[in-house]
C-alpha cells in the first residue's frame, strides 16, 4: 500500500515508519517537525517521501491524503507541559489539523487511523479504564485538561465519520516509551529520568511520586497501532494500546537509577513548581485491554525493565 504517516518523524511516528517499511509499503510522512526530528527518520530517508509541512495546511493535507492507500494520523501538539504553556496553540492543531486530516480522507475516501490517548480518560477513578466508559475532567479554567478535551474532539470527529461509512480506527496510547524519546522529556517521565540520571542528576518526582502509569514499549505501542489500521473488524472502534502493568513513579525511578548502578536519589517536586497553580493530576491510569487482544489479537510483549534497557542502551548512544 501507499501509507501516509503524519507526525511521522516523531518518536511513535518514525517508528511506525520503520515497521510499514518493513512490511513492504511505500512510505510518505508529512511533519513540520515542531516536536518531530529529521533524525528519527535517518536511517528510513533513503526509502520514504518527506515532506515537511503542517496538518494545519488544509489543501497540502489533501494533496498527501488523495495519493496515499492508507492513512495514519499521528501529528498533535503534545506533551503537559507544552500544553499548559501554550493551550491555544494545541488546540487548534489536535482539533482544526485532525479536521483536515479527516476531511481530505473522506473527500477521497481513504482509511484513517486516528492517534489518540489514555489522556482522554481524565482524573476517572474507575480502573481499569475501559474505551467505552465515561470521562471525568476538571475544569475549563484549568488548561491542563484542553488537551484531554481536544482528542476527544478528535475521536468524536473521527466517530462520526464512522457513521457516515468512512474506514476510521482510534488507538489510545498508554505512557509508550523506548528508543528516539525526546532527550527534553516533554512527553515523558522516562526520558526525563533518563536524561537526569545520567547526568548525575536527582530524579525530579512530581507530588509525592505514588501516582501509577502503565509504561509500554514503544514496538508494542507500533505494533497494536498497525494491527489496528489493517484489521477490518476494528473499523470504527476504539482500542486502548498499552500495558496494563501498574508501576508508580517512584518505582519508576528507583529502576532507572538501578539499571544505572546508582543510588536512587529522588526529589520531590510539587506539580505547582513545574505546572503552575491549579494543576490537577491522575492518581492512576491502567487499561483494559480486552478489547484489544480480542479483536486484533494483541497484547503487551516486552516487560519494563527489558524495556527500559533497551532504551537505556539507544540512551547512551543518542541521549
Amino acid at each position: 500500500m501507499r501509507v501516509l504517516v503524519t507526525g511521522g518523524a516523531g518518536y511513535i511516528g518514525s517508528h511506525l515508519v520503520d515497521h510499514c517499511l518493513r512490511q513492504g509499503h511505500e512510505v510518505a510522512v508529512l511533519d513540520d517537525l515542531s516536536t518531530g526530528r529529521i533524525s528519527n527518520l535517518s536511517g528510513a530517508l533513503g526509502d520514504i517521501r518527506f515532506v515537511h509541512g503542517s496538518i494545519l495546511d488544509a489543501d497540502l493535507v489533501t494533496r498527501e491524503v488523495e495519493r496515499a492507500d492508507l492513512v495514519f494520523h499521528l501529528a498533535a501538539a503534545v506533551g503537559v507541559r507544552n500544553i499548559v504553556e501554550s493551550p491555544l496553540e494545541g488546540l487548534l492543531t489536535n482539533t482544526r489539523g485532525t479536521d483536515h486530516v479527516l476531511s481530505a480522507c473522506a473527500r477521497h475516501w481513504r482509511k484513517v487511523l486516528v492517534a489518540s490517548t489514555s489522556e482522554v480518560y481524565g482524573k476517572t477513578t474507575k480502573i481499569p479504564m475501559a474505551e467505552d466508559d465515561d470521562r471525568v475532567l476538571g475544569s475549563t479554567t484549568v488548561a491542563r485538561w484542553s488537551y484531554s478535551t481536544a482528542k476527544a474532539v478528535d475521536e468524536h470527529l473521527a466517530l462520526a465519520w464512522a457513521q457516515r461509512g468512512l474506514p476510521v480506527v482510534i488507538v489510545r496510547y498508554f505512557n509508550s516509551y523506548g528508543p528516539r524519546m525526546d532527550p527534553r522529556g516533554y512527553g515523558s517521565v522516562v526520558a526525563t529520568f533518563l536524561r537526569q540520571a545520567t547526568a548525575g542528576e536527582p530524579l525530579t518526582v512530581h507530588g509525592d511520586g505514588r501516582q501509577t502509569r502503565c509504561f509500554t514499549y514503544v514496538d508494542d505501542t507500533v505494533r497494536g497501532t498497525y494491527l489496528a489500521a489493517t484489521t477490518p473488524a476494528a473499523e470504527g472502534r476504539v482500542f486502548n494500546i498499552g500495558s496494563d502493568v501498574e508501576t508508580s513513579v517512584l518505582e519508576l525511578a528507583e529502576r532507572v537509577a538501578a539499571l544505572l548502578g546508582t543510588a536512587a536519589d529522588v526529589r520531590l517536586v510539587p506539580y505547582e513548581a513545574h505546572y503552575g497553580r491549579g494543576f490537577e493530576d491522575t492518581p492512576r491510569r491502567v487499561p483494559d485491554i480486552t478489547r484489544a487482544r480480542e479483536v486484533l489479537g494483541w497484547e503487551p510483549e516486552v516487560d519494563l525493565d527489558d524495556g527500559l534497557a533497551r532504551t537505556y542502551e539507544w540512551w547512551k548512544q543518542h541521549g
